[in-house]
């Protein structure tokens, strides 16, 4: 790459948004975070019961006054409401940030992705209901929906609702192939009924580092000798063939790379009409790196890799397979049950932060 060159972008992130048609979105709501990556390119952002922990514990400042005024304004709330009217508050905030984008893109990006309460991922009805709610927040919200029994119907609604909808909690491509149907089927209730659909931006992400960390835990728990390097390209060889299957089948919805533990998880998937959404800490890495920006979202995994990793591990020819996981099965998968038990842990810690402010501790005094 030439100086001249190199001086037209900001970063390779920024080079990757401006040279080929992988959007970047930005996994927090932080205002501080948010902002650097919109001057990377950015033009979208997620949000979860950890995120919005991490933010307010990260941006505390900003909200300490804003929390004892919930609590003010409210005696007879719990934590747990004080809770979720913040994330309202955080999210409300990012979009803000994002509308000028959405704008601009008739709302296939600029939105703010926000998360309904992962303790309701068995209750189809209380889903919805959640989404219709929080997508009145803001005209540019997006709302997250785990991939579970009950979430699956849940998005085919939400959807014909006229919700943007992100499924989560999600690693396998028979999870994104439910999530793909069941978006196309709430899209075509709407369109017999002449609804609009052009404004709608749904997009299913996969938390590709969480295929690899479950394999993991299993090479340990099972005594699989095998090249840990191999482990680092599960994830992405389940996203390219989902990303193929997709294409070959039209769906109108876009995969979201998430959960990153390796830059393959950003730098394989260049190329493709899809969203790659890091956290602020891998974003600097990204950046600061020497790693080529080019589109390698064809590029095949190592068919080596793909035979051993299915030779070794049942849930990877699971995960990698379409009908290798039934719809009933997808709550007792163990990377669904490891981050729906980490997601509803950061709701409890939620709770404490607020109940701090509510009842102080009076032995810290």
């Amino acid at each position: 790459m030439t100086q001249a060159i190199a001086a037209a972008y900001k970063s390779p992130l920024h080079k990757m948004t401006q040279t080929t048609p992988t959007c970047l979105w930005n996994d927090s709501a932080s205002i501080q975070e948010l902002t650097y990556a919109i001057e990377n390119g950015a033009v979208g952002a997620t949000c979860n019961p950890v995120i919005v922990l991490g933010v307010l514990k990260k941006e505390m400042h900003l909200w300490k006054d804003r929390i004892q005024t919930l609590i003010s304004e409210r005696p007879r709330a719990t934590e747990d409401e004080i809770v979720w009217q913040l994330v309202r508050e955080v999210s409300i905030k990012g979009a803000e940030l994002l509308k000028p984008i959405f704008d601009v893109q008739r709302g296939k990006n600029g939105r703010l992705s926000v998360q309904t309460d992962p303790r309701l991922y068995r209750d189809s009805k209380a889903i919805v209901d959640q989404a219709i709610d929080f997508n009145r927040l803001a005209p540019n919200m997006i709302v997250k929906i785990p991939v579970t029994r009950a979430g699956i119907p849940a998005i085919e609604e939400a959807t014909y609702r006229g919700i943007s909808i992100n499924a989560t909690v999600c690693f396998s491509l028979p999870q994104c192939v439910a999530v793909a149907e069941a978006v196309e089927r709430g899209i075509k209730r709407r369109e017999r009924e002449g609804l609009e659909i052009e404004s709608m931006g749904p997009v299913c992400t996969i938390m590709v580092g969480r295929l690899d960390d479950w394999l993991k835990v299993l090479m340990e728990k099972d005594n699989v000798a095998i090249d840990p390097g191999y482990l680092e390209w599960a994830g992405v060889a389940v996203f390219k063939k989902t990303y193929r299957i997709f294409r070959e089948r039209g769906y109108r919805i876009r995969l979201l790379s998430a959960a990153f533990r390796n830059h393959m998880h950003w730098s394989e998937l260049i190329g493709g009409d899809i969203v790659i959404s890091p956290p602020y800490s891998w974003q600097v890495r990204f950046n600061a790196s020497d790693i080529e920006v080019r589109p390698r979202i064809d590029d095949p995994v190592n068919p080596k890799v793909v035979e051993e990793l299915s030779r070794k591990f049942a849930d990877f020819r699971r995960a990698s397979s379409e009908g290798g996981i039934a719809i009933e099965e997808f709550d007792s998968f163990g990377p669904t049950r490891r981050t729906l038990r980490q997601f509803i842990a950061a709701c409890h810690d939620l709770d404490g932060l607020v109940r701090d402010f509510m009842i102080p501790n009076p032995d810290s005094a």
